[in-house]
C-alpha cells in the first residue's frame, strides 16, 4: 500500500518552518528554526552537552555543533568543558537568549493556535497521539538499525 503520509509530514515542516521563521522575525527574534530548537531544549534545562542537546533535538551531533557554532558567534549561548570531564562541552544560554525566551514562547503559542486551526480539541489530541505512535516507531528503528539489532532479527539471529 502507498501512502502518502510521509511526504505530507516533510511538506508541513518546510512550510511550518519558512512561517515560523517570519513570525519570530516579524516579532524581533532572529532565530533559525535548528537555533529555536537548541534554545527550547535548553530553556528547559541549561548547561547540556552537544550529544544531550542532539538526543533531545533529534539533530545530528555534527548539525548541533555547527548550530551552536552560529549561536556563539550571535552570543545567545556559550560553550565551556565540563569541569567533572575535561572531553565533554556544555552548552549554556546567555542573558541575551533568556530575554529571548517570553517572545519565543509567544510566537510559539501563535503558530500552535494557526497549525491547528479548525480543529476541534479531540481531534488534536488524536492527532497528535498518532503522530507520537510514528515518532516512537521511528525512534525505535532508528535504535535498532545504529545498534544492529535490525540485522540480526533480518538474519534469524
Amino acid at each position: 500500500m502507498i501512502t502518502n503520509g510521509g511526504f505530507y509530514i516533510t511538506q508541513i515542516k518546510q512550510l511550518q518552518s519558512r512561517i515560523f521563521e517570519r513570525l519570530l522575525t516579524k516579532h524581533g527574534l532572529d532565530i533559525g528554526s535548528g537555533q529555536g530548537s537548541i534554545l527550547f531544549v535548553l530553556w528547559k534545562e541549561d548547561h547540556l552537552s552537544v550529544s544531550e542537546i542532539s538526543k533531545r533535538t533529534s539533530l545530528a551531533k555534527n548539525t548541533v555543533s555547527i548550530i551552536i557554532d552560529g549561536m556563539i558567534a550571535k552570543g545567545t549561548v556559550t560553550r565551556a568543558s565540563n569541569p567533572k570531564n575535561r572531553r565533554q562541552t556544555i552548552i549554556s544560554l546567555t542573558d541575551t537568549a533568556k530575554s529571548m525566551k517570553e517572545k519565543y514562547e509567544n510566537v510559539s503559542a501563535e503558530m500552535g493556535t494557526l497549525f491547528y486551526e479548525g480543529f476541534t480539541q479531540e481531534e488534536t489530541t488524536l492527532f497528535e497521539s498518532y503522530l507520537e505512535r510514528i515518532l516512537q516507531t521511528l525512534t525505535q528503528k532508528e535504535l535498532e538499525l545504529k545498534t544492529g539489532i535490525y540485522q540480526n532479527k533480518q538474519n534469524g539471529k
